[in-house]
């Protein structure tokens, strides 16, 4: 059982989870909620013995500082923070780790109960994938409900997904299993860049975050990141006939104008978006 420590009185708590592994192409999930934790300054208040659930031989502990009696070892774990947005009426508990080597459904346990104890009744899953969408374009962000409720409730679909799965799709379901609203979104990564970071996806996921809580969430230096990151790719094809053919093909395939994110929805949301910023 997670311990907890300074956790607080929370405001209709809302529970972000993402993992690295499998379920984190690009480290683009791990670092959405990275963010959150970094610009909400989230306070750790419990983390998951990882004794149970880590292979410290295939995720390593690390040990750090120079002093003898400052020298500190560093487990792989699962932590969980909190965090209080200025400008919203709920609190983010924030949950980063890395996916388990074993024992996933007491892990998972684990965490559903640590849910229920800090008392959110909604959990928002992020992840990752590497896929062939061409890097100029918008990242397309897939999101499912873990219910036909909360499906309808939020204009989601409900997830038809079948196949190999990671430890967002296990935690997904012991939510619902529990009874908890969820939610997942999916960034894709293009597979041609797939060493991290890939800051567009981040801020792709960030900005459907933000949608689904009509949060704010400060983005810093994330959205100039991103046009660094494609400009950077720009370069790389530019240097080869190869990937700037297969780059070509890849937006053949669909044309912008049919993309998600040009439909009328999408540029209202983005509207909004641009008011919220301003205070309007």
């Amino acid at each position: 059982m997670i311990e907890f420590s300074g956790v607080g009185q929370l405001r209709s708590p809302v529970v972000v989870a993402a993992f690295e592994g499998w379920n984190d192409a690009a480290d683009a999930s791990s670092a959405a909620v990275e963010h959150l934790e970094n610009v909400f300054g989230a306070r750790v208040i419990g983390a998951i013995d990882p004794d149970d659930y880590y292979d410290f031989q295939v995720n390593r502990p690390t040990v750090s500082g120079t002093d003898g009696a400052s020298r500190k070892i560093a487990w792989p774990t699962t932590r969980l923070s909190v965090a209080r947005p200025a400008k919203s009426d709920s609190d983010l508990v924030l949950i980063r780790g890395l996916e388990p080597n074993m024992r996933w459904r007491g892990f998972t346990d684990e965490l559903i109960e640590a849910v229920h104890a800090l008392g959110s009744d909604m959990v928002i899953t992020l992840g990752a994938l590497l896929a062939d969408s061409p890097h100029t374009r918008p990242v397309p962000i897939s999101g499912t409900a873990g219910d036909p409720a909360t499906a309808a409730r939020l204009g989601l679909e409900a997830s038809r997904y079948e196949g190999p799965t990671g430890i967002v799709g296990v935690f997904a379901d012991a939510c619902s299993r529990a009874e908890l609203a969820s939610v997942s979104f999916w960034a894709a990564v293009p597979h041609y860049v797939a060493n991290p970071p890939c800051p567009k996806a981040t801020l792709a996921l960030l900005r459907r975050v933000e949608d689904l809580l009509d949060m704010e969430i400060p983005l810093g230096e994330l959205p100039d990141k991103a046009k660094a990151w494609e400009r950077q790719v720009d370069e790389l094809a530019a240097g080869d006939t190869e990937v700037a053919e297969y780059v070509r093909s890849l937006e053949s395939r669909e044309p912008e104008t049919a993309l998600p994110e040009a439909s009328g929805d999408a540029i209202a949301r983005e509207f909004e978006r641009y008011l919220r910023r301003r205070g309007e």
